[in-house]
């Protein structure tokens, strides 16, 4: 072969191998794409747990969580729920958040001893998914009220309206809207699976991963009427916990918490006005009260029981003024134990102050109060016995003779004096005034000599 013809198919071999490389690569990393592009998403199943009744921080958490859920595109959100009930403004809140929310929710009552009482079997039924652990039960939604009962029309109104709230979640997930509303207006209950039999609940699983396997391929109705599947089996579960602002708050939503931080603010704020300046009292005493105060502006506060607990601390004033043998501040315990008692508006027991509460805080408070208020009134009608005052009605005796004006030895020491008589030396003096430096004394009206 010549030369000429070599040098050219050499050249032209290598273009076609670097072409060929490039070629090779470009197909290799198409490859790549597809193969990602079409892979399986994992994204995460975000789980909360409500354990508590339900209340403003409630909503708060569930609202956070279905939020953080749609931002990380996670696949489902599963609400592990025990609720005695809760507050009915609040469970609308967090229906509207479930009903809201492009991620489907699970709520799922467990472990066994759990229950959804009253709200909690309305947030069951607006879930995309409602199941239940063995050993479980749901229901007894009939609102009510503490103590007394509204005129007929006015309860009428309550129970339609609590009644219509759950024929419309039940309604929009294809569940027992008749059984349902029983739970409204009859305040029946029911076990796990009686509630699956009659079409309250999906699904009766002992665990998570139960519960996903059964929800494999399954269809369910969204509350747009869309029908979804999840094959949640073997996903991720990642918690998502209260923030330390939401367990501080709800821990001092407890209405037995307080009444006790509201009481303890305002002995504080006591002890900080019969002794100024002592600074710690009275920085103690305002943490609590806000406290107290964020709490109460959070939770339904008859505000008539804020004003016995108010008299009951004037109760306590006046038995340190008007000793009534016991009479004012038993009455005052008895006003504190009953305003402690009737200071939350709610409608589960779980969300009232308790008796016991009530009871072993009113007592020692309502003495401890009068205690210390008697020991100030006390005091402040006691002598003076120091500085200026301390000196008028003290006896002395002549030094030098006061003729009108001398010396004196009062208290320990020596002063000048006049008085509007002439007194002799070594006479016993008291003194009736002090001008400046300057005593105004009168001799004793049996005064006799004595030896200084």
């Amino acid at each position: 072969m010549k030369p000429a013809l070599h040098s050219q198919l050499s050249a032209l071999a290598a273009r076609f191998s670097v072409f060929g490389s490039r070629l090779t690569s470009r197909f290799f990393f198409a490859v790549l794409a597809c193969l990602f592009l079409t892979a399986p998403s994992f994204a995460d199943v975000l789980t909360i747990n409500v354990n508590d009744a339900i209340q403003p921080i409630t909503v708060e958490y569930i609202g956070r969580a279905l939020n953080a859920a749609a931002a990380s595109h996670d696949q489902a959100v599963l609400i592990m729920m025990n609720t005695p009930g809760g507050l009915v403004d609040s469970t609308r809140e967090i229906i509207d958040k479930i009903v809201a929310s492009p991620v489907p929710v699970i709520v799922f009552v467990a472990p066994a001893g759990s229950r959804a009482g009253s709200a909690g079997i309305f947030i069951l039924e607006a879930a995309d998914v409602a199941a239940m652990a063995p050993g479980t039960n749901a229901g007894a939604a009939h609102p009510v009220t503490l103590f007394g009962k509204p005129d007929e029309t006015m309860m009428k109104k309550i129970e339609n309206d609590a009644a219509a709230l759950m024929r419309s979640v039940a309604a929009k997930r294809g569940r027992n809207v008749e059984l349902a509303e029983s739970a409204v207006r009859e305040s029946k209950s029911f076990t796990e699976q009686e509630a699956l039999d009659k079409k309250l609940i999906d699904y009766v699983a002992s665990s998570q991963q139960d519960l996903f396997r059964q929800m494999n391929g399954q269809s369910f109705k969204r509350f747009d009427g869309a029908l979804m599947t999840l094959d949640l089996t073997g996903q991720p579960v990642r918690t998502y916990s209260m923030t330390l602002k939401e367990h501080i708050l709800s821990y001092i939503m407890d209405p037995n918490i307080t009444l006790i931080i509201l009481l303890v603010g305002a002995l504080c704020l006591y002890v900080e006005f019969n002794h100024p300046g002592a600074v710690v009292p009275g920085t103690l005493g305002v943490i609590f009260i806000v406290l107290a105060a964020f709490a109460m502006h959070l939770l339904p506060i008859r505000y008539a029981a804020l004003a016995m607990i108010l008299v009951a601390f004037a109760l306590f004033v006046a038995e340190a003024k008007f000793p009534s043998h016991g009479i004012l501040t038993s009455g005052g315990i008895l006003l504190l134990t009953l305003g402690g008692l009737l200071l939350v508006d709610a409608p589960i027991p779980e969300m009232r102050v308790h008796f016991l509460t009530a009871l072993a805080v009113a007592v020692p408070f309502g003495l401890i109060t009068a205690f210390l208020m008697s020991i100030a009134m006390r005091a402040r009608s006691n002598k003076v016995v120091t500085g200026r005052r301390g000196l008028i009605g003290q006896l002395g005796i002549t030094q030098t003779e006061l003729a009108p004006a001398g010396k004196v030895f009062v208290h320990g020491e020596l002063w000048d004096a006049v008085s509007s008589v002439p007194v002799p030396a070594g006479e016993r003096i008291v003194v009736r005034d002090i001008h400046g430096l300057t005593l105004r004394v009168d001799p004793m009206p049996s005064a006799k000599p004595v030896i200084a």
